[in-house]
């Protein structure tokens, strides 16, 4: 026995569904949408650069103080 594949209705529904989403997103979501991807990498780097400075500090070896 031999299956093939037809792969013209997994197409059809991808395709289908794929335009189905453009015609419904707006400009200002996809506006909204790079905006706050890019405010939120933003903060991602800034704590992570802050969280970094912060076990550099914690890690680095104390100077005896001196009387």
């Amino acid at each position: 026995m031999q299956h093939t594949h037809d792969h013209t209705t997994a197409w059809g529904t991808l395709s289908g569904t794929a335009l189905t989403v453009l015609a419904t997103i707006d400009s200002m979501d996809i506006f909204k949408t790079v905006v706050l991807a890019i405010i939120g990498a933003s903060v991602s780097f800034s704590v992570s650069m802050f969280w970094k400075w912060v076990w550099r500090f914690l890690r680095a070896p104390q100077e005896p103080k001196e009387k």
